[in-house]
C-alpha cells in the first residue's frame, strides 16, 4: 500500500506499535542495564579497555547505519515494498544477539566475536527501525499521528520494564550474593562462575523479538511494488543525490530539523547515559539500585510517551519537544545540583548512611526526583521528533526522510560523549563533564524554535 493510503485497522496499527516492544530488550538489557555493564566489569579483566572497544564497536555501528540509512531509504522509496528490508535487518539482529552468548569471562579469543556481534546487532535493529519508522503515514489519518507515534513509544518502554523485570529479577544474580535483583533464586539453575545469566540476555533478548514482531509481518499492511521503478536500485540512488540537493535548497525546513534534532538528540542520550554513572559514583550505588533506577525511570518515559502523544494530536509535535527539552534541560540540572553533601548546589544536606536503606537520604531522593522529570520527558520528546518529521516531510520520500532521519540520530552520536570526556578530563570533574551535554540540549531547542511544524 501507498503511504497516502487509508488509515488500516486495529490489528495492523497494533502489530506495528509492537515493533518498539519487540526491539525495547536491545536497548533496557544489552545496551544500557544488563550486558554492556557485564561486558565491562566481568566479561573482560580490564574495565577501561573494555569500555574503549565497547565504545569502538558502538560508534562504528552507528556510522555505518549513519551511511546507509539514507541510501537504502532512497532505494526502498523507489517502489520497493519495506517488509522485506525488515526482514533482512532483523535477521540480522537476531544473529548478532546470539553471538553474545559467547562472552565467556576471561575468554580473550572471544572478544572479537561479541564486539562483531554486538555491531551485527546495532546495524540490524536501527535500520529495522528505520523501515518501520517509514510506515506510519500510511497506517493512520495526519490528526492521529502523534497519538500513534506516542502509543509505540509507550509500548516500546512497557517491553523494557517487563524484560527487565523478568530478566534481572528472575535470571540474572549478583556475582557476590547469587540473588536476583528481586532478592530471589534464579528461575533457571544457571553456572554462575561462567556468567551463563549475564550471557543470556542475548538470546533472550533475540527471542523475544522473534515472537513479538510477528503481528507487524503478519498484520499491519505493507505497500505493493510500483511498477514504475524498473530499476528501483538505481532510481533510488539517482534520487537520493538529488534529495540532498533539495533537502538544502527546497526543503530547508526539514533540513533545520534534522540538524536541530541530531544535537539535542546526542544531549538527551549523553545525559541519560552518563547520568546513572554519575548517580553511581555520587552515592556508591550498586546493581540493586541502579536496577531500580532504570525500572523507576523507564516507568515515568512510558507514562510521558503516552501522554505526550495525546497532546501532540491537539497542541503540535513542536511544541511538545520544546515543553518536553525545557523540562529535560531543568531534570539535568538538577540531577547536577546534587552531590553527596549538597543539593541544588548549595543547600546542604546530611551524607548518605551505609546501611540506611534504598535511596534513604535527601541527597537521593532529591537526584531521583530530577531523574523522574528527565524521564517523563525523554519519552514525548522522542515520539514527537518521529511524529514531526511525519508531518513535515514530502509524502512520496517518507522512507528516505526518515534515512536522513536516522543519519542525523547517528552521525554525531560520538560527539557528546567525546565533549563529556575532554571536559571531565581538563578539570577533573565529572560534575562539570557531564554538564557539557546541556550546550547540545539549549542549542537544539534554540534551532528548533524557528521550524514550521506543517508541510
Amino acid at each position: 500500500m501507498s503511504d497516502t493510503a487509508q488509515p488500516v485497522g486495529k490489528r495492523g496499527v497494533v502489530g506495528w506499535a509492537l515493533f518498539d516492544w519487540a526491539t525495547q530488550p536491545y536497548y533496557t538489557l544489552v545496551v544500557t542495564f544488563l550486558f554492556a555493564p557485564y561486558f565491562v566489569n566481568g566479561f573482560m579483566s580490564d574495565p577501561a579497555h573494555a569500555q574503549s572497544l565497547w565504545a569502538f564497536a558502538t560508534s562504528a555501528a552507528q556510522l555505518l547505519t549513519a551511511v546507509l540509512a539514507p541510501v537504502l531509504g532512497a532505494i526502498a522509496d523507489a517502489g520497493l515494498p519495506r517488509k522485506p528490508w525488515i526482514a533482512v535487518f532483523s535477521a540480522m539482529l537476531i544473529i548478532g544477539l546470539g553471538g553474545l552468548w559467547f562472552a565467556v569471562p576471561g575468554s580473550t579469543a572471544a572478544v572479537p566475536l561479541v564486539l562483531v556481534s554486538f555491531g551485527i546487532a546495532t546495524l540490524g535493529v536501527e535500520l529495522a527501525t528505520q523501515f518501520n519508522n517509514a510506515m506510519m503515514p500510511g497506517l493512520v489519518s495526519a490528526r492521529r499521528l502523534g497519538r500513534l507515534s506516542g502509543l509505540a513509544w509507550a509500548v516500546g518502554y512497557a517491553g523494557g520494564l517487563v524484560s527487565l523485570a523478568l530478566v534481572a529479577g528472575l535470571l540474572v544474580t549478583s556475582p557476590h550474593t547469587g540473588k536476583t535483583l528481586f532478592g530471589l533464586d534464579p528461575i533457571i539453575a544457571l553456572d554462575t562462575a561462567t556468567r551463563e545469566g549475564d550471557r543470556l540476555v542475548g538470546p533472550f533478548s533475540a527471542l523475544w523479538y522473534l515472537v513479538f514482531v510477528l503481528p507487524m509481518f503478519l498484520f499491519t499492511p505493507d505497500r505493493r511494488s510500483a511498477p514504475a521503478a524498473v530499476n528501483p536500485v538505481r532510481e533510488g540512488l539517482v534520487r537520493l543525490l538529488q534529495s540532498l540537493r533539495e533537502l538544502l535548497r527546497a526543503h530547508r525546513n526539514v533540513a533545520l530539523f534534522l540538524l536541530a534534532r541530531m544535537l539535542y538528540a546526542d544531549g538527551c542520550a549523553a545525559v541519560f547515559s552518563f547520568g546513572a554513572i554519575y548517580a553511581a559514583s555520587v552515592f556508591g550505588w550498586g546493581v540493586t539500585e541502579l536496577g531500580l533506577f532504570g525500572i523507576i525511570l523507564t516507568v515515568a518515559a512510558f507514562f510521558g510517551a503516552g501522554l505526550g502523544g495525546l497532546v501532540d494530536d491537539h497542541v503540535g509535535s513542536k511544541h511538545v519537544i520544546v515543553v518536553g527539552l525545557l523540562i529535560f534541560i531543568v531534570g539535568s540540572l538538577g540531577v547536577l545540583s546534587v552531590d553527596p553533601d549538597e543539593i541544588l548546589f548549595f543547600v546542604p544536606v546530611t551524607e548518605k548512611v551505609d546501611g540506611g536503606g534504598l535511596f534513604a537520604s535527601t541527597g537521593e531522593r532529591v537526584l531521583l526526583a530530577f531523574a523522574l522529570l528527565i524521564g517523563i520527558a525523554l519519552g514525548p520528546i522522542q515520539a514527537s521528533s518521529r511524529t514531526l518529521l511525519a508531518r513535515i516531510c514530502p509524502p512520496a520520500q517518507t522512507t528516505e526522510f526518515f534515512g536522513f532521519f536516522s543519519f542525523s540520530g547517528k552521525v554525531t552520536a560520538f560527539a557528546a560523549p567525546l565533549a563529556i570526556g575532554i571536559v571531565t578530563t581538563l578539570t577533573d570533574s565529572q560534575r562539570l563533564g557531564i554538564s557539557i551535554s546541556l550546550v547540545f540540549l539549549i542549542v537544539g531547542l534554540l534551532l528548533l524554535l524557528p521550524i514550521r511544524s506543517s508541510r
